[in-house]
């Protein structure tokens, strides 16, 4: 039986489990996917350390999460979760860089409860890398098994979400429709979810969804060369093209503007609940630790 390697496994630079060949790799449509209940405890205590050492941020944790979870394994995921040990610097002082760096192979950021933020996936069209077609995990194209946090288990144990963490942006926000942080990115800015002022530099201004600035492309994607075809309906990273001054956020899935943890203005990145959900682009550069992924 053909073989494929398991989502996100290239992308994080683990050693990849081989299982067999996912029979909708051929998918050019989006199909009714439901996520997994989250009624599982935590498989352990939740262990997380954020300090600010001289001129930078660091993050030791245990990658466990602090609220409940989908039922790991199951039908479509093989992995149970279990404990890391993660160790990141980044810089407390974060600058943008000229230009914004794609996010590539590694994780986007880690939450304040110590787990994943990481996008992306290593499934494409027909197991084709070289084909161009990234599937996006939260598109709709087949289950990868995502619980109702926008999570799932690396082969390795790692818990890590794809999109906004649902219960982790509950507990923190308190149900509240405010801006919460919910971690710090690769490069050193905050990530906050979901909610922002309406006017980016006034504290007073009402919280609001923020929309990202990607929108789908229009007609249908290309068949020449072996390309899917079918009509972009957002199963495919690459249905996505970035209009600027479309929605509230930038390219990289940010602004500017004021905070409750930085009330004289920072750039900060925001989850979204339409696509990047979690940004594929960093503003500033990314610490070489967030390339390094250690087993537990």
């Amino acid at each position: 039986m053909p073989r494929h390697l398991f989502p996100c496994a290239l992308l994080l630079g683990l050693t990849p489990v081989l299982l067999p060949a996912h029979p909708n790799h051929s998918a050019t449509q989006k199909t009714t996917v439901a996520s997994v209940p989250a009624t599982e405890p935590p498989p352990g205590k939740s262990e997380v350390s954020i300090t600010v050492e001289g001129d930078r941020r660091v993050i030791i944790a245990n990658g466990l999460p602090d609220h409940a979870t989908g039922r790991f394994p199951n039908a479509d995921n093989p992995n149970g979760i279990g404990a890391q040990r993660y160790r990141f610097s980044l810089p407390a002082r974060p600058v943008a860089a000229a230009a914004p760096t794609p996010l590539v192979r590694q994780p986007f950021g880690i939450a304040v409860n110590g787990v994943l933020f990481d996008p992306g996936t290593a499934e494409m069209w027909h197991n084709d890398r070289a084909s161009g077609w990234h599937y996006e995990a939260l598109g709709g194209a087949f289950s990868l098994g995502l619980d109702d946090n926008n999570a799932h288990v690396q082969p390795n144990g790692a818990y890590h979400y794809h999109g906004v963490p649902v219960a982790l942006l509950r507990q923190l926000s308190g149900g509240r429709e405010q801006m919460t942080l919910v971690g710090w990115a690769a490069d050193g800015f905050p990530i906050y979810a979901v909610w922002g002022h309406r006017e980016a530099g006034d504290a007073a201004s009402p919280a609001v969804k923020l929309r990202s600035s990607y929108r789908l492309k229009q007609g249908t994607r290309p068949t020449a060369n072996g390309q899917p075809g079918g009509a972009y309906d957002g199963i495919f990273v690459e249905d996505f093209e970035y209009v600027p001054g479309r929605g509230d956020l930038d390219e990289c899935g940010g602004r500017t503007g004021v905070t409750p943890e930085f009330p004289g203005g920072t750039y900060h990145y925001v989850l979204t609940e339409d696509f990047p959900f979690v940004p594929r682009f960093f503003r500033g550069k990314p610490d070489a630790s967030f390339a390094r992924r250690e087993g537990p």
